[in-house]
This record gives structure tokens, C-alpha cells and sequence, in this order.
């Protein structure tokens, strides 16, 4: 039985390396995930992956079902989520290029389902309820993740607070610094609601996020039209420490 998910973000809409099996596309009370789902083999062991954006890199991060797509996976048995994402480096040592674990987040967007304790959906016939985050990833799937990045000799941030803005746009410099002065080190666009709701869903969740840029104000003017290719080198320093993890949970599936 397939228990674990990929989620993959800007640049991991199609992974390589997956021996798709089947497809599915999955109603949920909340509408329509993102794209179907699919099921197969990644490193030798079963896997589910969604596109966060879609196949296609579609939907715009404020526009993603959040509440659908983790709603999908959790229907069908999934019990571990690796979600992976493209972020701007604060943190002096988030580099373009590295690899950052985070430990913490802060939400900063709006306008965003960010439950299912909504008052009128609930689970389980509770609709109102209160969760803890004090620690919002799990501790063993980040261990696999910063294990396989020492394995595959990337550079790998250990720890780091996760900020998540609202997008689609990237944020000012004034508004970096204040990301700064609440201590984030990184900063992205769809890291939130996704582990609130996976913590709701008793989901273990981490977050593997591939620095592909400077946050603004940090090194100049951020050259838009060279995101793309810094997005495609991240997906594959990405995929090793994917495969690399995988390896690893195998042991404590």
C-alpha cells in the first residue's frame, strides 16, 4: 500500500525517475486537487506524487486548493508527505543552491482556506477544533532529508524558519526585513496552510526547499528571466536527495 506522497512544487510539476502505475483523479468535499494523482515507483519504493501547480505549472501559488489536494492524498491512505518548493534566500548562509530543512514557519498570507475545522466541514464530527503546531514538521522525515543531503554532499541547511508570503508576486525589500527581523530564513509562497492542514489530517509532513534566489534587497535587482534555470538546477539537486531519503524510509516505514 502506498503510504507516502511527493508534493512537488515550481519545477517538480513531472518527476523524473517515477514509474507511474496509475492515475487518478480524486473528488474531495473542498472541489478538485490540483491535477490527478499519481501512483507508481520512485527509488524502488511506492510513492504517490501530486503537482502542487498542476502538470502544467498552471495555478499561481494564492490560487492552489490547498484543502483539496491534502484532502486527496489523505483519502487514499496517505500517511507521510515530503513536500518540496522553490524559496528566496534570507539567511546570509541560504544561498542560492542550498537545500534548507526548515524547523519552523510563519504564515503571512491571506485569503487562504487554511482548515478544515471550518465550522462546517470538521472531521470526524467535529467541526471547530484547534491544533497544535509548536513543531510543524516531523522530525523523522526531516532526519532523512538532512541525512541524504550529507549523503549526496549538497549544502544543506539543517534548521530554518520557513516565512510564507502570499504571492504570486515576490515581496519588497522592506518587507524581507521585516521577514528578517522575525527571524525567517527563507521565504516562498506555498508553505502554508499545507502543514497546518496535514497536522489536521495526522499527516507526517517536511518541507525540502531548494533556495533559487537571493531574497529582494539581498542582491540587487532579482533577474526574473533567469529563475527559470535556477529553478531547473534546484529540481535536480531535489530529485538526488529524494531519491537518497526514500532510501532511508524505508527502514522506518
Amino acid at each position: 500500500m502506498t503510504t507516502l506522497a511527493i508534493i512537488g512544487g515550481s519545477g517538480l510539476s513531472r518527476m523524473e525517475g517515477l514509474k507511474v502505475n496509475r492515475r487518478e483523479m480524486i473528488k474531495t468535499p473542498f472541489g478538485s486537487p490540483s491535477c490527478p494523482v499519481l501512483f507508481g515507483e520512485f527509488s524502488g519504493m511506492p510513492v504517490a506524487f501530486l503537482a502542487r501547480h498542476g502538470h502544467s505549472h498552471q495555478i499561481p501559488p494564492h490560487q492552489i486548493n490547498y484543502c483539496a489536494n491534502l484532502w486527496a492524498l489523505h483519502s487514499v491512505g496517505i500517511e507521510r508527505v515530503i513536500a518540496v518548493g522553490t524559496v528566496g534566500g534570507i539567511a546570509d548562509d541560504c544561498k542560492p543552491g542550498t537545500v534548507v530543512i526548515p524547523d519552523q514557519i510563519i504564515d503571512y498570507t491571506q485569503g487562504r482556506e487554511n482548515s478544515f475545522y471550518d465550522g462546517t466541514h470538521g472531521l470526524n464530527g467535529v467541526t471547530v477544533r484547534a491544533i497544535d503546531l509548536t513543531e510543524p514538521y516531523d522530525p523523522t522525515l526531516r532526519q532523512a532529508l538532512i541525512g541524504a543531503g550529507v549523503e549526496c554532499a549538497e549544502s544543506v541547511r539543517d534548521n530554518g524558519t520557513y516565512g510564507v508570503s502570499s504571492g504570486p508576486r515576490l515581496e519588497t525589500a522592506a518587507e524581507v526585513q521585516r521577514l528578517e527581523r522575525d527571524g525567517c530564513s527563507i521565504v516562498g509562497m506555498t508553505g502554508m496552510p499545507e502543514a497546518a492542514l496535514a497536522r489536521e489530517l495526522k499527516i507526517a509532513y517536511a518541507c525540502c526547499a531548494i533556495v533559487v534566489r537571493r531574497a529582494a534587497g539581498k542582491a540587487g535587482p532579482i533577474d526574473t528571466d533567469a529563475l527559470p534555470e535556477s529553478v531547473k538546477s534546484g529540481t535536480k539537486v531535489a530529485r538526488n536527495l529524494l531519491v537518497s531519503a526514500m532510501a532511508r524510509l524505508v527502514t522506518t516505514a
